[in-house]
């Protein structure tokens, strides 16, 4: 599973667009870790390649003009997600479908973590979270957020975390 006939897994590119590595806070960004959550949820939801999502972390800056300019909302929130689903011509014969964008703010992410979850904990669900989302799921009605939550309890289990209540 996760994988299309060809056997090719869909690619997840992971990028830290804050000015410094560590953010001004401090806050380090494991981009492999965080690249293969994100890739293990596309294979365990049943997505193949040749497809691509792009994982992007950037500052609280960067995310508040996101949040305003997309979500009509004030200041910076912890991710957002833009599902895409589009076609793209990648080479000769190959058509690569293009999942969307997931956009994380580590440092939203370190408050909302509090002294239960830990930075780490809150980074994945913000991945599975993100991932989930571009998919399709959504947590608008509640049918909908328990059917995401107990999908990102799955996702999470599987790298030995738990989903916060």
């Amino acid at each position: 599973m996760g994988a299309d006939a060809a056997g090719v897994a869909a690619t997840v590119v992971a990028t830290d667009e804050r000015a410094t590595a560590v953010g001004a806070a401090g806050h380090r960004v494991d981009l492999e870790r965080w690249r293969a959550l994100a890739a293990g949820v596309l294979a365990d939801e049943g997505v193949g390649g040749p497809a691509e999502l792009n994982l992007v972390f950037v500052d609280e800056t960067a995310m508040a003009e996101l949040n305003g300019e997309f979500m009509s909302a004030t200041g910076p929130t912890d991710v957002l997600s833009f599902p895409l689903d589009a076609e793209a011509e990648p080479g000769p014969g190959a058509t690569l479908r293009l999942l969307g964008d997931v956009v994380i703010c580590p440092a939203v992410a370190a408050r909302n973590a509090g002294a239960n979850a830990g930075y780490d904990a809150e980074i994945a669900l913000l991945v599975v979270h993100g991932v989930l989302h571009v998919l399709g799921m959504d947590h608008a009605e509640d049918d909908e957020a328990a059917a995401m939550v107990a999908r990102e309890r799955h996702h999470l289990a599987a790298v030995g975390l738990e989903r916060r209540p």
